[in-house]
């Protein structure tokens, strides 16, 4: 799996490199108009996008053929596109946060709280998208599952945005950070489940 990884790293490494210093500008310019830690909600799924360039372009080389005959089992290769989508969604926020760490050098006013608010709210939309777009890819047309991470993702960040907006009615949301955190670890409940469903319906599929 490890060769695979680094077979993914290597091929995006473009992507990724021209991704994270966009959203290291965007964070800078955004500060001028809104909090810079909102970033953190567009910063993982811009940066996860390497993955499905990756599964495009496996598919258009015919690379599943080929790597099948390789000592990897079939659970590996689909797993190794999991990971690959969690180690960018992790590099999107730590481009996130350079712009908010520097502006907080310089005396901007930016929280731990909406930090942790912004960054579970990105990571967990990313997560749920994820769930759906990955195995889309492999089961579907490669170049529809990016427009399926799109819509998923809208409609997640919808959907979670929602559910903060309407507990911080009740309760404030800023001040209890567990709130964020227990709708993140639902999402990263769900990226489990899908990772083993698309394991078990991948390892049926017919690839010659």
């Amino acid at each position: 799996m490890k060769g695979l990884l680094l077979k993914d790293l290597y091929m995006a490494k473009s992507n990724i490199l021209v991704t994270i210093v966009s959203l290291i500008v965007l964070g800078f310019g955004l500060s001028v108009l809104l909090e810079a830690s909102a970033l953190l909600v567009l910063a993982p799924p811009c940066a996860t996008t390497a993955v499905f360039i990756s599964i495009t372009s496996d598919a258009n080389s015919k690379w599943s053929k080929n790597v099948i005959t390789m000592p990897v089992s079939r659970s590996q290769i689909i797993g190794e596109k999991f990971i690959l989508y969690i180690i960018l969604s992790v590099l999107g926020i730590i481009a996130a946060l350079i712009p908010c760490g520097v502006l907080a050098i310089f005396g901007a006013e930016i929280s731990l709280a909406s930090l942790l608010l912004y960054g579970s709210i990105g990571v967990s939309a990313t997560l749920f998208s994820g769930c759906f777009s990955i195995p889309c890819a492999y089961f579907f047309d490669p170049d529809k599952s990016q427009i399926v991470f799109i819509m998923s993702f809208l409609a997640s960040t919808g959907i979670i945005v929602a559910l903060v907006l309407l507990i911080n009615l009740f309760i404030p949301v800023k001040g209890n950070i567990l709130l964020p955190f227990n709708i993140l670890i639902i999402a990263a409940i769900f990226f489990f489940i899908s990772h083993k469903i698309a394991v078990m319906a991948y390892q049926e599929k017919d690839i010659t």
